[in-house]
C-alpha cells in the first residue's frame, strides 16, 4: 500500500500488479481536492466508522452505459403507470442520509459515515456531486447519489423505501443522460447481480481506466 500523507499528495493510476480486492492506498483525507484526484485516477473511499481511510480500485469493475440500461417488462409497467416522478438535486443531503440509514436485507451498519456525508456535501456544494430523487406524490421514496466529473458519473449509493423506487431513479437518469449526452459512463464500482440486471457490464480495471481517461 502507499500512504497518502497530505492534501498535496497525488494518486497514480493503479498498475497491473496492484490488488483488485484490497485497498491500494490508505490515509489522507476527504477534502474536495483529494476526492476529485482520487476519482480521476479510478479510486473511491470505502471504509467503516473508526477505520483509517481506505482507497479502492476494484478489478474487475462494473460499469453502465446510460444508453444500454435495461428496462424490464415490470419496470416498463412502472413507467407507464406514472406511479413515480424523478428530480435531480432537489434534496441531496436527505438522499445521502437515507442511503446511510435505510436498512437493506443482509446488511448491518453502513459505510456512509458522518465524515463521508460531510465530504460529499462539500462536493455537492462545489457542483461535483448530485442526487437523483424518486417521488410518490410529495413523498421521497427512493434515490441515489454520486460524483460527476466530465462525462462520467461515479455512483455511490442508492436507497428505496417503496418497491422499484431506486430502480426508477437510476433508469430515469439513464434516459435523461442518453438524451442529453452529458454523461456517457456510469461507474457502478463493484459487481452486483442487481446492477447486472439493469444492464451493467463487467470490465477489467484496465478497460475501465481506458474509458475514464477518454471521458474525464
Amino acid at each position: 500500500m502507499s500512504q497518502i500523507k497530505d492534501v498535496d499528495s497525488l494518486f497514480e493510476y493503479p498498475g497491473a500488479n496492484d490488488p483488485g480486492d484490497f485497498p491500494i492506498y490508505i490515509g489522507g483525507n476527504l477534502t474536495v481536492d483529494v476526492l476529485l484526484d482520487a476519482y480521476r485516477h479510478g479510486f473511491f473511499p470505502w471504509y467503516n466508522e473508526g477505520e483509517v481511510i481506505q482507497w479502492w480500485s476494484p478489478d474487475p469493475r462494473l460499469i453502465l452505459f446510460p444508453h444500454k440500461a435495461h428496462v424490464s417488462h415490470s419496470m416498463r409497467n412502472v413507467f407507464s403507470r406514472n406511479i413515480f416522478r424523478y428530480t435531480i438535486n432537489q434534496c441531496f443531503e436527505i438522499v445521502i442520509d437515507r442511503c446511510a440509514n435505510v436498512r437493506r436485507a443482509g446488511q448491518s451498519g453502513t459505510w456512509i459515515t458522518s465524515e463521508i456525508r460531510w465530504a460529499y456535501s462539500q462536493l455537492h456544494k462545489k457542483g461535483y456531486a448530485l442526487s437523483v430523487e424518486t417521488w410518490n406524490g410529495d413523498r421521497l421514496v427512493g434515490g441515489l447519489y454520486g460524483v460527476r466529473i466530465g462525462k462520467v458519473f461515479f455512483g455511490e449509493s442508492m436507497f428505496s423505501q417503496e418497491s422499484n423506487a431506486s430502480k426508477f431513479a437510476l433508469l430515469s437518469i439513464c434516459r435523461h443522460w442518453t438524451q442529453t449526452g452529458e454523461i456517457q459512463l456510469i461507474d457502478c464500482q463493484q459487481v452486483t447481480n442487481h446492477l447486472l440486471s439493469l444492464g451493467a457490464e463487467v470490465v477489467s480495471r484496465g478497460g475501465f481506466l481506458t474509458y475514464l481517461k477518454k471521458l474525464i
